[in-house]
């Protein structure tokens, strides 16, 4: 070794070697040192330390975004040596990479205790932001930023405040962070503290927030408590826009508070006496108001007689002639009206109502005006497999069933003859005005038909059942004869099948107009038209003349008896 007395180049590196160790070729590189700034030159701040040369670093490294350095010559502070020297033989240093190890270590034992952190938000990026937490940078998602969707985040930039970290990997050098948590859990904090001072039924000011379809939100002071529609009145409300506006200041009363989810139910209308207390006095069952249709649905409408006492009106109950028709075809919204009250039920909050009651009933004018045997006139309104249905005066519908169509012939037949939109006359049989039932007839109507009177003159004092008449034939049908009982009797019908006994006898043809013959009262049609057969009369003969002449030691034969049975009848 040479003489430290005239010391080589050589014998320098050996001793700085000796002093160093092999830290000097290396050891000081990726690891954090302690340093003192001998100088700040510009904006750089020049640091010692302890290798051969100095190193500069950056004084926006040494402080927090738009936060002074505040450094001074002599201060010791933390550096990151990336290498020991470069090519201008100076030490190459990092604050911030010193920064960011010593975040990286406080960081990740503040996240295994559930800690906040806090940071700097200072830049933008595809789907939210960049915070620095003392040095590492971490994401903070655009949905993390606050509780509500925030357009302008300028305010929040480059001022320290709290977060929360969602998830790290040092690893990969990601940190995810929420500002929204740390604001819900304070909220959270809050809110509870404002609840404990809250009671149920308890009456307190607040100012209207937000308005909803269903409600409204109201600030209780640092704490939202929602008056939900149906609690804002009485009477109905459609929107909550019709009461209230943003920024009003309105008097609520706290309906339930729930301390799970710690949410608040208001109300309104509890403030106000109840419109339903005593109704059942009030509107009694029979009585006819005027009220105002306020919401129509499928299966009625709902009629305010009040403000907050509605009845519903059930389609079944709004119309005597208007059936299977949706409500809205028979009345309008905000249409007044007259109804009838038809049930209370005050413990359910329902009056049952009907439009139909408080308007007279067309069944009972119709059968005012027109008695049994009235003739009307009407349009065939429908055609169906019993009968036509005709329209009347009053809205209302009669029925001619298939039978009283016309004589002589099948119904199916008398159906086939009429059709929908018709014009026809009848006449009235029978009006049921609890059934609501119009009872008509066409053929009572045709030549000959009796009337009222004289029908129940025919089953009264006049013809009976069994009894044999003489009939004078007023038409000649392919389905019977049209006959007449005497010269100004009942008239009637004598079906093909009761002209005679034998199917020779049974022709319609072998008779004519006027021509008379004798047959048998054999019933009444619903009218109270006689019915006539001569087969009928012709089998009662023959049983009447057995029995009178019939004897079991005469030795007569059947033709022997029926012989003698005529020739007495004719004498």
């Amino acid at each position: 070794m040479a003489s430290l007395a005239n010391p080589t180049r050589d014998d320098f590196a050996a001793m700085l070697d000796e002093t160093l160790g092999k830290e000097a070729d290396g050891g000081f590189e990726g690891r954090v040192v302690k340093g003192t700034i001998t100088a700040i030159e510009n904006d750089k701040a020049v640091i010692d330390v302890g290798l051969k040369s100095e190193g500069r670093v950056s004084l926006r490294e040494f402080a927090m975004p738009g936060q002074p350095h505040g450094l001074s010559v002599g201060d010791e502070v933390e550096v990151y040596v990336d290498r020991v020297e470069n090519s201008d033989g100076e030490a190459m240093l990092s604050r911030d990479r010193a920064r960011r190890e010593a975040a990286w270590d406080k960081l990740e034992s503040e996240f295994g205790e559930g800690k906040r952190v806090e940071g700097v938000i200072f830049g933008r990026v595809k789907g939210g932001f960049t915070v620095d937490l003392d040095g590492a940078v971490a994401f903070l998602p655009g949905s993390q930023v606050d509780i509500r969707p925030v357009r302008d985040v300028t305010p929040l930039m480059d001022m320290p405040q709290p977060f929360q970290i969602l998830k790290m990997d040092r690893r990969r050098g990601n940190i995810v962070v929420s500002r929204r948590a740390v604001l819900e859990e304070t909220r959270a904090e809050q809110r509870s503290g404002l609840i404990m001072n809250l009671a149920e039924g308890q009456i307190i000011d607040g100012v209207v927030k937000n308005i909803t379809d269903y409600g409204a939100f109201v600030d209780l002071g640092g704490i939202d408590g929602l008056l939900h529609v149906t609690d804002m009145s009485y009477k109905r409300v459609n929107h909550p826009s019709e009461v209230i506006n943003i920024g009003d200041t309105v008097k609520v009363q706290i309906v339930r508070i729930n301390q799970d989810t710690q949410r608040i139910s208001l109300g309104m209308k509890q403030l106000e006496s109840d419109p339903w207390d005593g109704v059942a006095a009030k509107y009694p069952v029979g009585a006819k108001l005027h009220g105002v249709v306020t919401n129509i649905t499928e299966y009625g409408a709902f009629v305010e007689l009040e403000a907050g006492i509605e009845g519903l009106v059930h389609v079944s109950e709004m119309s005597w002639t208007k059936k299977n028709v949706h409500p809205g075809k028979i009345v309008s919204t905000s249409q007044e009206v007259d109804v009838m009250v038809l049930e209370v039920d005050s413990d359910k909050r329902r009056i049952s109502l009907g439009l139909k009651q408080a308007q007279s009933n067309p069944w009972d004018a119709f059968a005012d005006t027109h008695p049994v045997g009235t003739i009307v006139e009407g349009e065939v309104k429908n055609a169906t497999e019993f009968g036509l249905f005709i329209g009347l005066d009053g809205d209302v519908d009669g029925m001619v069933h298939m039978s009283d169509i016309a004589w002589g012939i099948s119904g199916e037949d008398a159906l086939a003859l009429h059709r929908k939109g018709e014009q026809v006359k009848a006449v009235v049989l029978d009006v049921d005005v609890e059934k609501e039932r119009i009872s008509l007839g066409m053929k009572q109507l045709e030549k000959g038909a009796p009337t009222a009177g004289t029908a129940s003159a025919a089953t009264g004092g006049g013809l009976q059942r069994g009894q044999v008449v003489t009939v004078t034939v007023l038409e000649v049908r392919d389905g019977g004869l049209e006959v007449q009982a005497g010269d100004d009797g009942a008239t009637g019908f004598v079906k093909r099948s009761d002209l005679g006994r034998d199917r020779d006898e049974q022709r319609p043809d072998r008779f004519q107009v006027g021509q008379k013959l004798d047959a048998m009262v054999t019933g009444f049609d619903r009218s109270k038209k006689p019915n006539f057969s001569v087969k009928a009369r012709q089998l009662a003969e023959e049983k009447e003349a057995v029995e009178q002449f019939g004897s079991s030691d005469s030795g007569a034969s059947l033709g022997d008896i029926l012989g003698a049975a005529l020739k007495a009848k004719k004498d």
